[in-house]
C-alpha cells in the first residue's frame, strides 16, 4: 500500500521528499547564480515574442515553480527560449495589431492550448513524436532561428522602427539605416557595449555572469547621464501581479493559434526532452519521455493563466544552474522567489534599462546556436541530409518558422519513402574461406550453387516498393548462368509486409511456379509469417518454404536435388 502511494506522487515531489540537508546551501548557490540569468534572459526573450518585458518573468518564476512539482529531471530550468520566441511573434503579432494587452492576452492562449496539447500527449504516450525531427532538421531549425531572431532584434539594436515585413526586409532596413546614418548612435552604443561585456567575460578565465554585468551597466549609465529620453527604454515594471485578460480572445483567434500551438508544442517538447535525456545521461539515469512531457504541460499551462508565455527547457539557463552547483528542483524555487523579490522591491530600475541591451543579450543568445560544423560535417557524410538542413534552414528563416519545419518533416518522411521504394538489393554466394553466404557485388569472386538463386532485399515489402522487389527477382533469375529450380530470398531485413505487396508476392510466386521454380524464404520474422497466415496465403507458403538459415535452405535445396 506505502509502494502504492509512493507511486502516485507526483516526480518532483518525490525528489522533494528525498531532500539531503547538506544539498541545500549548493541550491541556495545555484538558485541566487540563476535569477540573475532569469531577470535580463526572460525579459529580452518577452521583447523578442512581441510581447511587453514584464511577461517574461512571469514565464521565468510561474514554470519554474510548476515544473518543481511535476518535473522528473532533477534540475532543469524550465523558461523563455530564444528557439519559441519567433513562433510565438509570428503566432500572436498579427492577432494582436499593435495592442499589447492583447498581445498579452493571445500569448496566453497560446500557452494554455500548448499545455493541453502536452497534457494529452503525456496521457496518450506520445512521447516518441520528437522522432520526427531529426538531427538535421533540428540543426536547420536552429539555424534559421537564430537568423530570423537576429533579424527581428536589429531594429531594436540599432533604435530605429521595427519592419513587419519579412526577414530580408528586416535585413534590409537595418543596412538601409547603418549606410543612411539614421541609427539611434546612443543605442547602438549601449547594444555594441552590452556585446563587447558579454563576450568579454566568456573569455576570462574566471566565471562572470557578463549578461547581468551588461545589463546594471546599462541601467546605471542611463540613470546617471539622463538618456531615457534619447534612447527607447523598456520602462518601469507594472505593479501587482500580473492580471488575467485571456476573456478578451475571440473563438476564431483560438481556431487561428491550433495550428501554432501545435507547432510550438512539438519542438518545446522535443527541445525539453533531448536537453533532459542528455543530463540524466551524464547521470546515469534514466527520464521518462512522458513524464517530461506532461511536466512541460503543466508547465505551460499555469503559464498562460499567470500572464506568461509559452516556455521549454532551456539549454542556456539550465546549465548555470548545473555549473553553480544545483542539486535539486529546490535551486530553481529559490531563483523563481529572488525573481519575485526583484519585481517587489525594484520595479522602477527597469526604466533605465535599454531596449538595445535586451537586444544585444538576444542576438548573442541566437549566435550561440549556430551549429555550421553539422552542415559541413553532413555534406562530407550524405548530401540528403544536407540537403534536409539546408531546407529546413531556408524554410525557417525566409517561408515561416512553422511552415519550414513543416515542409522540412514532409521532405524527411520523403526521402525515407524513396530510400524504402529503391533499397540496397543484391544476390549472395558462398566465397572460399568465409563462412555463410555473401554479397557478390562485394565478392564477385563467390560461388552460386547451380539452379539455385539467393536473393536480399535489404527494406520491409509495402505498396512502394513490392513491385520493385518482384522485378529484382525475375532479373536475378533472368541473369542466372544456369536453368533456375529455387529462389530462396534472405528475408531478415523484410521487417513489414502489407496487402499491396502480398499480391506483388503472389503473382511473382505464379510466374515462377509456371516455370518450375520455387519461391522460398529463409530467416524470414514470426510476425511476417503470422501476417501470411492472417493475410490467407498460409496454403500457398507452407511451413516447407521457409526454413531458419539460409545455410539450411541452401543444403535442404541440394539434398533435394542430389547436389554434393
Amino acid at each position: 500500500m506505502r509502494r502504492r502511494w509512493s507511486g502516485s506522487i507526483p516526480p518532483g515531489l518525490r525528489i522533494v521528499l528525498g531532500y539531503r540537508r547538506s544539498w541545500l546551501k549548493s541550491d541556495l548557490a545555484a538558485g541566487a547564480a540563476l535569477s540573475a540569468a532569469l531577470i535580463p534572459a526572460g525579459m529580452a526573450y518577452a521583447e523578442a515574442s512581441g510581447l511587453p518585458a514584464v511577461t517574461g518573468l512571469y514565464a521565468s518564476v510561474i514554470p519554474l515553480l510548476v515544473y518543481a512539482v511535476f518535473g522528473p529531471s532533477r534540475v532543469l530550468i524550465v523558461g523563455p527560449d530564444s528557439s519559441l520566441a519567433p513562433m510565438i511573434a509570428a503566432a500572436i503579432v498579427p492577432l494582436a495589431a499593435g495592442n499589447p494587452g492583447h498581445a498579452v492576452a493571445l500569448a496566453g492562449v497560446l500557452s494554455l492550448l500548448i499545455g493541453a496539447m502536452l497534457i494529452v500527449g503525456r496521457f496518450l504516450k506520445l512521447g516518441f513524436v520528437t522522432g520526427l525531427l531529426s538531427k538535421p532538421i533540428r540543426v536547420g531549425y536552429l539555424n534559421g532561428i537564430a537568423l530570423v531572431v537576429i533579424a527581428s532584434q536589429l531594429p531594436k539594436l540599432l533604435g530605429i522602427p521595427a519592419d513587419a515585413g519579412s526577414l530580408a526586409g528586416s535585413l534590409a532596413g537595418a543596412a538601409r539605416s547603418l549606410l543612411q546614418g539614421t541609427a539611434n548612435p546612443v543605442a547602438l552604443l549601449f547594444g555594441a557595449g552590452t556585446v563587447a561585456v558579454i563576450l568579454a567575460c566568456r573569455a576570462l578565465p574566471w566565471k562572470v555572469p557578463g549578461v547581468l554585468l551588461a545589463v546594471l551597466a546599462s541601467m546605471a549609465a542611463t540613470a546617471a547621464a539622463g538618456l531615457s529620453a534619447a534612447v527607447p527604454v523598456v520602462g518601469a515594471l507594472p505593479a501587482g501581479p500580473p492580471a488575467a485578460a485571456l476573456g478578451s480572445v475571440r473563438p476564431e483567434e483560438i481556431l487561428a493559434l491550433l495550428g501554432p500551438a501545435a507547432g510550438i508544442a512539438l519542438i518545446a517538447f522535443a527541445d525539453t526532452s533531448v536537453l533532459s535525456t542528455s543530463l540524466a545521461r551524464r547521470r546515469g539515469a534514466h527520464v521518462a519521455g512522458d513524464q517530461e512531457m506532461g511536466a512541460l504541460g503543466f508547465a505551460n499551462a499555469a503559464c498562460g493563466l499567470f500572464g506568461g508565455f509559452p516556455v521549454s527547457g532551456s539549454t542556456s539557463r539550465t546549465p548555470i544552474a548545473l555549473e553553480a552547483g544545483a542539486r535539486s528542483p529546490l535551486s530553481g524555487v529559490i531563483a523563481a522567489a529572488l525573481v519575485v523579490l526583484f519585481m517587489l522591491a525594484a520595479p522602477g530600475v527597469t526604466a533605465f534599462l535599454p531596449s538595445s541591451t535586451l537586444a544585444a543579450v538576444v542576438i548573442v543568445a541566437a549566435v550561440s546556436i549556430v551549429d555550421v560544423r553539422t552542415l559541413l560535417r553532413l555534406i562530407r557524410m550524405s548530401r540528403t541530409e544536407a540537403g534536409l538542413l539546408l531546407a529546413t534552414f531556408l524554410g525557417v528563416a525566409f517561408v515561416g518558422v512553422l511552415e519550414g519545419v513543416v515542409v522540412a518533416i514532409a521532405l524527411s518522411l520523403i526521402a525515407f519513402v524513396l530510400r524504402a521504394w529503391d533499397p540496397y538489393r543484391t544476390e549472395l554466394a558462398s566465397v572460399d574461406d568465409m563462412p555463410g553466404y555473401h554479397d557478390l557485388n562485394r565478392h564477385p569472386e563467390g560461388h552460386r550453387v547451380p539452379g539455385l538463386v539467393i536473393a536480399r532485399f535489404d527494406a520491409p515489402l509495402f505498396f512502394a516498393n513490392g513491385a520493385v522487389f518482384a522485378e529484382h527477382i525475375r532479373t536475378l533469375v533472368a541473369r542466372a548462368p544456369a536453368p533456375v529450380r529455387w529462389v530462396v530470398v534472405a528475408s531478415e531485413a523484410i521487417t513489414d509486409l502489407d496487402t499491396t505487396a502480398l499480391d506483388d508476392l503472389v503473382e511473382l510466386d505464379d510466374e515462377l511456379a509456371r516455370k518450375g521454380i520455387s519461391l522460398v524464404f529463409a530467416e524470414m520474422k514470426g510476425p511476417i509469417k503470422d501476417r501470411l497466415i492472417r493475410f490467407g496465403v498460409s496454403s500457398r507458403f507452407g511451413p516447407d518454404h521457409f526454413f531458419p538459415t539460409v545455410h539450411s535452405a541452401v543444403r535442404s535445396y541440394r539434398r533435394e536435388f542430389g547436389l554434393p
